[in-house]
């Protein structure tokens, strides 16, 4: 259902039962999936495309070009999965041609009230930006990764999967799959015991990460030496493996 005062472009693909609330307008080039839901006042810009069973708010805007002095208007994207949640005054930007040109939210994200992501950021499924997150260009964050409120995220840094990243951090450098990090700025305050246990990890893989975590952060090795000793006296579970390699792929460096 399209309410009669919305502005929906004739070249927007809108699937039949999708519904768009009050004054919404949705611009050239937008794709918009079975079951999802669009308040009042939303604006939709061109080149996005929004997945099945999405809820958006009132006044949230996507779909803007980036905020690059280096942007020329060439074409890029938006991609938002299914399932995604985005709640009042979310701000999200298209992507760069300097930046992959792709802008992209996973499946069954929930973007709290006025987060903002910029342009050539990736987030993975199940991802939780609490209020006033802000997330600087060519940000990724992974799977399952909560971020709370009021915290800023510089360009070009990772944020791993299961991750928790405490309210009003500064988060500067890459933070690790499964840990704690939070202040400004941020360092890490441990694994993310919690959160692991309510996604159902076992209690075996926890120990192993909590091995892991000790010997790279906590008796002063330098990094290679500690990836050596967890190489060598920690059981290689698949959680392991993912925390090493995020260690020896980080371009930013990582938060400590």
């Amino acid at each position: 259902m399209i309410d009669p005062t919305a502005i929906v472009s004739p070249k927007a693909q809108v699937d039949v039962n999708v519904e768009i609330g009050p004054y919404s307008i949705i611009k050239d080039d937008v794709k918009i999936k079975s079951g999802t839901v669009i308040s009042s006042h939303v604006v939709i810009e061109k080149y996005v495309t929004i997945g099945a069973d999405c809820q958006i708010y009132q006044f949230a805007a996507i779909g803007a070009v980036p905020q690059s002095v280096k942007f020329k208007g060439e074409k890029t994207h938006i991609k938002i999965g299914k399932g995604t949640i985005i709640r009042e005054f979310v701000t999200i930007h298209r992507g760069t041609g300097f930046g992959g040109g792709l802008t992209e939210i996973g499946d069954h994200n929930f973007l709290m009230a006025y987060s903002h992501i910029a342009h050539d950021c990736k987030t993975g499924q199940h991802v939780t930006l609490s209020n006033n997150t802000t997330l600087a260009g060519h940000i990724t964050i992974g799977n399952f990764a909560t971020v709370g409120g009021l915290v800023a995220i510089h360009q070009f840094v990772r944020v791993g999967e299961h991750a928790f990243v405490g309210g009003k951090s500064a988060v500067v450098k890459d933070v690790p799959p499964y840990v704690i990090a939070a202040g400004d700025r941020a360092k890490l305050h441990g694994l993310n015991g919690v959160g692991l246990k309510r996604y159902g990890f076992e209690a075996d893989t926890i120990k192993a990460l909590k091995r892991t975590y000790r010997i790279i952060f906590r008796i002063g090795l330098t990094l290679n030496e500690a990836i050596e000793r967890v190489k060598a006296e920690v059981d290689q579970v698949p959680e392991v493996i993912n925390f090493i390699h995020f260690l020896q792929s980080s371009q930013r460096g990582v938060t400590r």
